[in-house]
């Protein structure tokens, strides 16, 4: 599957972002979805995940109650909406995914995944 991220770019502190990610050459509904992010000289760190189904969702401690992650099987894409940002938000966002059988479960590790976007730049400006 290909992946291909859009949305990001530069907002000030306290704006929003809604990051999409298109998927194409696979079957959609049959992956689970994720986005990581990584700013500079830092590790890539887990954002937000969706099961297969849409009705499962994790977040990590910085993007909960701020971040909201979803799909829409129509369109093949899972978005990112991103509020309340902050310049601690800046990084590359990459969309991920991976084949699950488990139409419930998500997965918050790098290791689960097998297919990556090339990624889209937020940076937030104080």
């Amino acid at each position: 599957v290909q992946l291909v991220e859009s949305g990001g770019g530069l907002v000030q502190a306290g704006g929003s972002l809604r990051l999409s990610c298109a998927a194409s050459g696979g079957t959609f509904v049959n992956y689970a979805m994720g986005w990581f992010r990584q700013a500079p000289g830092k590790e890539r760190e887990f954002v937000a995940a969706i099961s297969r189904s849409g009705g499962g969702t994790n977040y990590s401690d910085v993007a909960k109650g701020r971040f909201v992650i979803s799909r829409d099987s129509a369109k093949n894409t899972v978005y990112l909406q991103m509020s309340n940002l902050t310049p601690d938000d800046t990084a590359v966002y990459s969309c991920t995914a991976t084949i699950s059988a488990d139409r419930s479960k998500f997965y918050s590790s790098t290791y689960d995944y097998d297919y990556w976007g090339q990624g889209t730049q937020v940076t937030v400006s104080s």
